[in-house]
């Protein structure tokens, strides 16, 4: 797979040798406001997109290339907060790849250098954190300090005392007689949500991320501040030494664990580039599951003494680089904020902001949770904000970069009636930080997410119902300009309940207005046929393609399971999980419908605030229509018990992690409760099996961590058919 490449490249236009001044000199402010004032001005990967362009410039024109450009120097400034520390032996940089193919001319120049020298690859996950330097004389701790430029650092040996993980004396009888160590301190992420939970109980300002909250614990002038944090360290090599005789990084980390220091367990010693590919793309997976945030992978040559051969550049060395991933965090302008109607009613703020690039793929909205989350982390519109976006997880804005706050900014006022329909919104009950506009039969922009829903994979999973389709059939006159003269249309689905009741002659006429570009220019909104083509003298309208296609999806949505019926209800709180254990226990709608509170609540993976949430829903007329109609139309309000299936699982808890080729996700689900067994996510001393596929991630190591038992697919679908005594 290859990602995304931003490849850096001269200017265009305007001199050169402005351009490399004005790099060097965005780079190194941001550099003085990461490293020495822990208040970044911007994200890693505008850094990395800036250098990669002073890199490329200093290339093309070497007469500009300084001996101090960002390029070729490494880290910040010594301040005057701590004492300076000169480092026993120099702590460098690493170089950078962006993509596998950047990775791969690595690894041929480093095979071509090394010729017929064998070697292999230690490969760990890049901590993104803070860099340290701890110096133990005959086994005591006498010193630790900052990377600061690499030659010099800052004494921070009173602060780091306070870190439990960093040991004041090594774990040996025979301790050598100098040995400076090198590892990385970080927040955990568990920790570092916490510490924001505190201060948002504290009625305080949240902390933008844990890589410059560390940062700023590890630099406090006053060391009980740093013990409350909670801070932690992995050792990932040494500097000077004396005493100490290794062959190997790999012997290094032994040698080191071997004397109490904290090395990664996310290190693996690999034969050749497609096992480090391997390695790369199991992380890029499951970089979540990792108790500290990460931003790649490190690669080095294992073996020392090629490592000597390949020797280093000025800043970085040679038999090293650091594989990056897309970034998670960036920086960009927040140019508004607007608010959407979700299905259940919650009003919720999102940012609008200038398009730009993260985790892979490019954002211009993301959420802002509710008025109280932007009045708490003071996002102003006009400001330049921190974005985050992990995997594919939403979009979120963490916060404002205060020190580029300009004077123009405006705070954001949340709106008193919904946007779609006028209604006065609140919050339900008294504290509650949400706001929901209450008409939820009526209100268009409630009914058009919930036909969006309920079209989704985790309902009734309807190809050809997206959310252009659902603003047509609901809201066909979204984006009528206010100039318009002609009747405004009636939507032909005003609730859900008719959706199983549609014909194609129905949607015939649905037009939608829409802009489109003529010679590169965009035209005013105009009506267009959504359903059907745009007919002509010669040929009459006819249904789209994917008209059709809707409505064998429709006909195929009748037969679904139970669970996904109940999740296309959009009642509170219900999504797949609740909605499986329902129908897992209960058989049918009627039976849920008849159900009180205390016998739903006591389902399994219920609890009493989804039982009083279904038994609330079920209360509402219009509610019960939907059910009626679409029980009427022939969709399937009861699972069938298949008799042929036997329930091999009865009592048993199956995680399984990895893909697996003969199972969807959904389609290991289905097997693991039809046989009356448990699905879970995570792995813990009650899991009964693992199941452990291509591309595992962290759980297969919670599970011999564990002791839990591993089974491969093959034993798997032993399981299913004839439970654990098919195993023994």
């Amino acid at each position: 797979m290859t990602e995304p490449r931003d490849d850096a490249a001269p200017a265009e236009s305007g001199d050169p040798q402005q351009r490399v001044a004005e790099l060097a000199a965005q780079l190194e402010e941001a550099r003085l406001a990461y490293y020495d004032r822990d208040e970044p001005v911007m994200a890693d990967a505008e850094y990395d997109r800036l250098e990669r362009e002073l890199r490329a410039l200093e290339e093309a024109h070497p007469e500009l290339r300084s001996p101090d450009s960002p390029t070729a120097t490494v880290g910040g400034v010594v301040g005057t907060a701590f004492s300076p520390v000169q480092h026993l032996q120099r702590m460098m940089s690493l170089d950078n790849a962006f993509t596998t193919e950047e990775l791969g001319e690595w690894d041929d120049r480093v095979r071509r250098e090394l010729g017929e020298v064998p070697f292999h690859y230690l490969t760990e996950l890049k901590i993104d954190g803070l860099a340290i330097d701890l110096v133990y004389e005959h086994g005591e701790l006498v010193r630790a300090a900052t990377r600061g430029d690499g030659r010099v650092g800052e004494d921070i040996t009173a602060n780091a005392r306070t870190i439990d993980s960093i040991p004041h004396r090594l774990d040996t009888d025979d301790p050598p007689a100098l040995v400076e160590v090198r590892g990385e301190v970080f927040f955990p992420v568990a920790e570092f949500e916490l510490l924001n939970e505190a201060q948002a109980a504290a009625g305080k300002a949240p902390y933008a991320n844990p890589r410059n909250t560390a940062a700023g614990s590890l630099r406090q002038k006053d060391p009980t501040v740093t013990a409350s944090r909670n801070l932690a360290m992995y050792v990932h090599g040494v500097g000077a030494r004396e005493g100490v005789s290794v062959r190997s990084q790999s012997e290094v980390y032994a040698l080191l664990a071997g004397w109490g220091l904290p090395t990664s367990p996310y290190t693996e010693v690999l034969d050749d580039l497609g096992a480090v590919r391997a390695f790369i793309e199991r992380y890029r997976a499951d970089r979540h599951s990792v108790e500290h945030e990460i931003d790649g992978i490190v690669i080095k040559v294992d073996e020392l003494s090629a490592q000597g051969r390949l020797g280093s550049t000025s800043r970085a060395p040679r038999w090293a680089i650091a594989f990056k991933y897309p970034p998670e965090e960036v920086t960009t302008k927040l140019l508004d904020i607007s608010v959407n109607v979700g299905r259940t009613g919650r009003v919720t703020p999102f940012a609008v902001m200038e398009p730009v690039t993260v985790a892979g793929s490019t954002v211009e909205m993301a959420t802002l949770h509710n008025g109280f989350e932007v009045k708490r982390k003071d996002v102003r519109i006009g400001d330049t904000v921190v974005l985050r976006k992990a995997g594919d997880v939403i979009p979120e804005v963490l916060g404002p970069v205060l020190a580029l706050r300009g004077p123009d900014v405006r705070e954001f006022v949340m709106p008193t009636h919904c946007p779609a329909c006028g209604t006065p919104v609140g919050p339900v009950r008294e504290g509650d930080k949400d706001w929901r506009c209450p008409n939820a039969q009526h209100c268009p922009a409630q009914l058009r997410e919930r036909v969006f829903a309920l079209a989704g994979r985790g309902g009734f999973d309807i190809e050809a119902l997206g959310w252009e389709a659902s603003i047509a059939l609901v809201d066909p006159e979204h984006g009528r300009p206010e100039d318009a003269t002609n009747e405004p249309q009636q939507p032909v689905l005003t609730s859900e309940a008719g959706l199983f009741d549609l014909t194609v002659e129905q949607l015939a006429d649905v037009r939608v207005w829409r802009r489109r570009k003529k010679a590169g220019v965009e035209q005013p909104p105009a009506l267009e046929p959504f359903f059907s083509t745009t007919g002509t003298a010669k040929q009459p309208p006819v249904p789209r393609a994917t008209t059709v296609t809707l409505f064998a999806e429709l006909e195929k949505a009748r037969s679904q399971p139970l669970w996904r019926v109940l999740v296309a209800l959009s009642i509170r709180h219900v999504g797949p999980t609740a909605a499986r254990a329902l129908a897992q226990a209960f058989g049918s709608m009627e039976r849920i419908r008849a159900a009180g509170v205390e016998e739903l609540a006591a389902t399994e993976g219920v609890g009493r605030i989804i039982a009083e949430s279904v038994v609330e829903w079920f209360s509402v007329d219009w509610h019960r229509e939907i059910v009626e109609r679409w029980a009427a139309a022939g969709v399937r309000m009861a699972d069938e018990v298949d008799e042929s299936v036997p329930r091999t699982l009865e009592g048993l808890t199956v995680v399984v992690t990895g893909s697996l080729e003969g199972f969807t996700r959904d389609e290991i689900k289905e097997a693991i409760l039809a046989r009356g067994g448990k699905a879970s996510g995570s792995v813990s001393k009650k899991t009964d099996y693992v199941v452990v596929g291509e591309n595992a991630g962290t759980k297969e190591a919670k599970a011999r961590e564990l002791e839990r038992p591993i089974l491969d697919e093959a034993q798997f679908v032993t399981l299913l058919e004839q439970g654990p005594e098919g195993l023994s």
